[in-house]
C-alpha cells in the first residue's frame, strides 16, 4: 500500500529557511509537505533525487502578466525557471478597474511602459470586467501552469476615477480621491494581493504621455494607502526616480507607511549620475525598519539593460531611413538584403543620431560604451573595456555601427545586442551583489510578461542559481541564501506565508535542480503573441522537475500539460 502521493528521494534538500542543505526524502500528500527527512512510507510516485537539489518552488514578486494570464494558461518564460507563484499588477499598470471608454488608454499605456504589443492586447483581451473584483473572476475561470496573485494598479484607479484629467496629471478631488481610496480597499477585500504605483519618467504610454500616476498628489496616495491599512490586508508596491528625487520620496515613503501600517516594496537599482545613490536607499530603508515599518527593496539578480535586434523593438537604425525602406519585410528577407555591401554602405551613410524618446531604451539605442555582443550562452557580466562596441571599433579600425551592423545582420537577423544600463555604474556587478545580500532586500524587478521585446529577465531566478551561487569568478552568493530569498524571502513579503518553505504543512510547490546542468540559453523571439505578436523567450537546461501543489507542471523544461495553477485571493496562512 502508498502512503503518499509523491515521494523524492535522497535529494540536497535546500529547504527555503537559509539553513545548509541536507540529504533525505520529501513526502508530498494531497498537495502539500507530509515528511522532509527520512521518509519510510512509499508514494505512488517516487522519483531518485540523487545528485539534485530539492528546493521549494520560487515565487517571483514582480511580473505584468495581466494581459497574457486572461488569454494564456502558461505564463513562459517565468515558469521555465523554477517559479511556481507570480505577483502582477506592479508599476501601477493593469487592466481593472477599467471601463469600456477607457479600454485603448490603458492598452496604451501597457504597451508604452511594458513593451507589450498593443495589437496582441486589443485582440487577447476579452474586457469581460470593469471592476477589479470581476477581473478576479475572470481570471479565475482559466488553469494555469503556476499560481498568481494580483495588485491593482494606481494608473487604472484614477483613470476610472478621472478620466482625461488623469492623463492630463491633474490633482484629483476630494471626491476622486475618496473614490480611488474605495476601490482600491474593495479590490483588496475581493483578494487583490496588495496596490502598486509609478513614479518615473521612464513610464510613458506609447504616444509618450507619462504614467497618469506621475504627479499624483501625496494626499492622495496616502489616502489609498490609509484605505487599505483599514483593511488589514494587501502590500503597496512603488516604483520611483528615487536616485533624483531622494527627499521628496523617502518622505512620500515615510508617510504612506505610517498611513497604511502595511508592508511595502521599493524598486531598487544602481543608476542615475551617482552609481552608489543606491546606498542611501539601502539605508533608508533600513531606518524605516528599525522604526518598526515593514519595507524591502526589490532587487535586480543582475544589469538592468535592453536587447537589440532586427526582430527586437529597438535596434541602432531603426529611424535610419534605408532601413525604412526594408522595415515592412520579414527579419531574414531585411537581414538578406543588409547583407549586400552596397545596402550596408548606404544605410551606415544615412546613419544620424536620431532617437525615439518616448520608448522605453530609446534614448540609447547608440550608446556603444555600453552595447555588447550577446554571445549564446548569454556574459550577463561583460568587461567593457574589452567587448564594448565602442572599445572594441578602436581595436579593430571601424566604426561602433560597422560592428553593430554585422551583429544585427548575422544568423539570418537574429543577432543581438545586449547593453548593460542600471546596476551597471562600475562596469561589474559588485553593486547588485550588495543589494542582493543586503538583510532588507528580496529579489524582485523581473518584468516577467513585459518588454517583450527589448528584456528578457524573467530568468532572474536561473542567474541567482547558476551565476551568483555556482559560477561567478568571485563574490559568490551561497545556494541556500539564494534560495531562501527567492522562495521564501519573496513569500514572505506578499503575506503568501503558505509557501517557499519544505516543510510539513506547506504548499508543496517544489524544484528538483540539476546544478551542474544548469544553463541558461540567449533569449530568442518567438511570434506567438495574440494576432502573431513577437516576444523574446529565454530557456533553461537542469530543472528536471517542478510541482506546483505537489502537481508536476515541468519535465525537463518541458510542460506536461498538467495545470494546477490558480489565483491567490490575498494572503495565506500555513
Amino acid at each position: 500500500m502508498t502512503e503518499f502521493d509523491l515521494v523524492i528521494r535522497g535529494g540536497t534538500i535546500i529547504d527555503g529557511s537559509g539553513s545548509e542543505g541536507f540529504t533525505g526524502d520529501v513526502a508530498v500528500t494531497g498537495g502539500k509537505i507530509a515528511e522532509v527527512g527520512t521518509v519510510n512510507g512509499k508514494g505512488k510516485r517516487e522519483i531518485d533525487a540523487a545528485g539534485a537539489v530539492v528546493a521549494p518552488g520560487f515565487v517571483d514578486i514582480h511580473t505584468h502578466y495581466d494581459g497574457q494570464a486572461t488569454w494564456d494558461s502558461y505564463l513562459q518564460p517565468t515558469s521555465w525557471h523554477g517559479v511556481t507563484t507570480v505577483i502582477m499588477g506592479n508599476c501601477g499598470v493593469g487592466f481593472a478597474p477599467a471601463q469600456p471608454a477607457d479600454h485603448q488608454r490603458l492598452i496604451q499605456l501597457m504597451e508604452g511602459v511594458e513593451d507589450i504589443p498593443g495589437v496582441a492586447l486589443t485582440e487577447g483581451l476579452s474586457w469581460d470586467w470593469e471592476t477589479f473584483p470581476e477581473f478576479l473572476d475572470a481570471l479565475e475561470k482559466n488553469p494555469h501552469d503556476v499560481d498568481f496573485a494580483a495588485q491593482v494598479p494606481h494608473a487604472a484607479l484614477r483613470v476610472r476615477a478621472m478620466g482625461n484629467r488623469a492623463a492630463a496629471h491633474e490633482i484629483a478631488t476630494e471626491e476622486e480621491v475618496a473614490m480611488m481610496a474605495k476601490l482600491a480597499a474593495e479590490a483588496i477585500e475581493a483578494g487583490a494581493i496588495g496596490f502598486s504605483t509609478s513614479r518615473t519618467l521612464n513610464h510613458k504610454s506609447v504616444t509618450g504621455e507619462l504614467t497618469p500616476s506621475y504627479r499624483a498628489g501625496v494626499e492622495e496616495l496616502v489616502a489609498i494607502a490609509r484605505a487599505i491599512g483599514e483593511t488589514g490586508a494587501g502590500v503597496l508596491q512603488l516604483v520611483s526616480d528615487l536616485p533624483v528625487k531622494e527627499e521628496a520620496e523617502f518622505e512620500l515613503v515615510t508617510k504612506m507607511l505610517e498611513a497604511s501600517g502595511r508592508p511595502m516594496s521599493l524598486s531598487l537599482a544602481q543608476g542615475g549620475p551617482d552609481p552608489d545613490k543606491y546606498r542611501s536607499i539601502l539605508a533608508f530603508i533600513t531606518e524605516m525598519n528599525e522604526q518598526g515599518h515593514t519595507l524591502r527593496g526589490q532587487a535586480a539578480a543582475r544589469a538592468i539593460g535592453i536587447i537589440q535586434g532586427l526582430e527586437c523593438t529597438l535596434h541602432p537604425f531603426m529611424l535610419n531611413p534605408v532601413w525604412k525602406e526594408l522595415s515592412h519585410l520579414p527579419v531574414p528577407e531585411q537581414a538578406a538584403k543588409m547583407a549586400d555591401p552596397g545596402v550596408k554602405a548606404r544605410m551606415l551613410a544615412a546613419q544620424t543620431d536620431e532617437k525615439d524618446p518616448n520608448l522605453i531604451g530609446g534614448a540609447l539605442i547608440d550608446l556603444y560604451s555600453h552595447m555588447v555582443y550577446l554571445a549564446d550562452p548569454p556574459d550577463y557580466e561583460p568587461d567593457l573595456k574589452t567587448q564594448s562596441l565602442e572599445n572594441r571599433a578602436i581595436a579593430e579600425g571601424r566604426t561602433p555601427e560597422d560592428i553593430a551592423y554585422d551583429i544585427l545582420v548575422s544568423d539570418e537577423g537574429r543577432g543581438k545586442i545586449y547593453a548593460p544600463l542600471l546596476n551597471y555604474g562600475h562596469g561589474n556587478l559588485d553593486g547588485v551583489r550588495e543589494m542582493l545580500t543586503h538583510p532588507h532586500t528580496i529579489p524582485g524587478l523581473s518584468d516577467g510578461g513585459a518588454h517583450v521585446g527589448t528584456i528578457c529577465d524573467g530568468s532572474f531566478p536561473t542567474t541567482l542559481l547558476q551565476y551568483w551561487a555556482r559560477d561567478r569568478s568571485h563574490g559568490k552568493i551561497d545556494l541556500p541564501f539564494v534560495i531562501a530569498r527567492q522562495a521564501r524571502g519573496t513569500a514572505e513579503a506578499v503575506g503568501l506565508l503558505d509557501r517557499g518553505l519544505l516543510q510539513p504543512g506547506y504548499k508543496a510547490d517544489i524544484n528538483i535542480i540539476d546544478m551542474d546542468a544548469l544553463h541558461l540559453y540567449r533569449p530568442s523571439v518567438r511570434y506567438d503573441l495574440p494576432a502573431g505578436g513577437r516576444r523574446l523567450l529565454q530557456r533553461a537546461d537542469g530543472y528536471r522537475h517542478t510541482f506546483v501543489s505537489g502537481v508536476e507542471t515541468y519535465h525537463d523544461g518541458e510542460a506536461t500539460g498538467e495545470l494546477p495553477g490558480k489565483l491567490v485571493r490575498g494572503a495565506q496562512t500555513v
